[in-house]
């Protein structure tokens, strides 16, 4: 059927935005198909079923009437089915606030849907650094990442029966502690934090606290470097391996497609195993992951294949981190983090109450503790100048920024030459 001819009474029209570069134009909007969204807004009635609303007018494939899957149903199907040594919500759950279980979501599953919908550290993910600061659209950032990671992680979870929800929550947690700029961040914190600053613990004992997740989910967030001890449990585990899995290989796509390496360049040892195409690599490495651990029963990978995946990330690190250009971008962002972290502990009454903040004087409800919304300067007791709680709040306050925000806020407060911002950075 050919196409409707557009009907003049149909469309409304609206100014187009006047950029001061064209003629001012002014563009038509169907006013039909906005009309036709509208009536969708109740859902669709059919006949004979008046006291149900469905997405779609067309009647849908059905499930059957079954029992529904709650909580408990689904911990007893994680007995019955997950690998012995898994780790099972039934007995989990302990949290630093106490809180009720929910009806239909194990605690692994309520910690992943919290890191979700209520970690806004986990949403700013999206405007820090992976490799390259203020990336091009199809180039990684931590947020990107994390999904990454959490997907390679959960293949292989599947695979060996582990708990897939407390390895999805992990994983999407993992990388709530970064500051901006990438790991050059924690170069920048480290002398104000005692014993340095780790973005992993400092994501799972600072920013992701409010949170109240449980002890096994801020345990594998907590020790997911290799530089760590070993999380507790085999989901934990899991993800450290689906980290370096995962950044190994998409940092070295995200490097081709800058013009920075290219695929010849890897050493024969890489690609004789798993070739130059990042789904070739991937699978590579999950595969050797899931037969590792079906033969033997420990998370590991086989020999030859961990030296592969070592010598990738020598490659990379020669040719990618370490490069002159990463090396200068690493300095401009610690300087630049630095000075940021001396501003505000210096003047610690300008920083807000950030959202998230637990108060201690609240009740806690089974949706969680009270939390504090953003307050007036005035409304809060005076923190002091460059005192430790002050410094500790400025860390606290710079960690949380996006890249982009970081160098408005050195240009805005310190007069910043932009000429000395890590290059590549767009502040408007």
């Amino acid at each position: 059927m050919a196409p409707r001819p557009a009907d003049p009474a149909d469309q409304a029209v609206v100014p187009a935005h006047d950029s001061g570069e064209r003629p001012h134009t002014r563009v038509a909007v169907d006013g039909r198909r906005a009309e036709r969204w509208a009536s969708t807004m109740s859902g669709h009635r059919r006949s004979g079923d008046a006291p149900l609303r469905h997405a779609h007018d067309i009647p849908p494939a059905t499930l059957g009437r079954t029992p529904l899957h709650d909580r408990r149903a689904r911990e007893d199907h994680e007995a019955a089915t997950l690998a012995p040594g898994a780790t099972l919500a039934s007995g989990a759950g302990t949290r630093a606030r106490p809180e009720p279980p929910h009806d239909l979501r194990t605690c692994f599953e309520r910690d992943r849907d919290r890191i979700l919908h209520r970690a806004t550290a986990f949403r700013r993910l999206a405007g820090k650094t992976q490799v390259f600061i203020f990336p091009d659209d199809h180039q990684r950032t931590r947020l990107t990442h994390a999904l990454e990671v959490a997907q390679v992680a959960t293949a292989i979870a599947k695979a060996v029966g582990a708990n897939v929800a407390l390895t999805e929550a992990i994983a999407l947690g993992h990388d709530c502690g970064h500051g901006p700029g990438g790991h050059a961040s924690e170069d920048a914190f480290g002398p104000y934090v005692e014993g340095g600053y780790d973005h992993a613990v400092w994501g799972a004992d600072v920013v992701l606290e409010p949170l109240n997740l449980c002890i096994e989910t801020l345990d594998g967030i907590r020790n997911h470097s290799w530089s760590r001890p070993s999380p507790s449990t085999p989901e934990g585990e899991i993800v450290s391996w689906a980290d370096r899995i995962a950044y190994v290989c998409h940092d070295f796509e995200d490097a081709v497609l800058a013009g920075i390496v290219t695929p010849d360049m890897l050493p024969d040892l890489v690609t004789d195993a798993c070739g130059t195409a990042r789904g070739a690599q991937l699978s590579t490495f999950i595969d050797a992951m899931v037969d590792t651990i079906g033969a033997h029963g420990e998370v590991a990978m086989d020999a030859p294949t961990a030296e592969v995946l070592a010598e990738f990330r020598r490659f990379n690190y020669e040719h990618i981190y370490m490069r002159p250009a990463s090396v200068r971008q690493s300095e401009a962002v610690i300087a630049m983090l630095r000075a940021l972290v001396e501003f505000f502990a210096d003047r610690p009454n300008s920083m807000p109450i950030e959202t998230g903040i637990i108060d201690p004087g609240s009740s806690t409800s089974a949706a969680g503790p009270a939390l504090r919304s953003i307050a007036p300067t005035g409304s809060r007791p005076p923190r002091q100048a460059g005192g430790a709680a002050a410094v500790r709040a400025a860390v606290t306050y710079v960690a949380g920024m996006t890249d982009r925000y970081a160098v408005r806020s050195a240009v805005t407060h310190l007069g910043w030459d932009r000429h000395a911002i890590p290059a590549g950075v767009d502040i408007g």
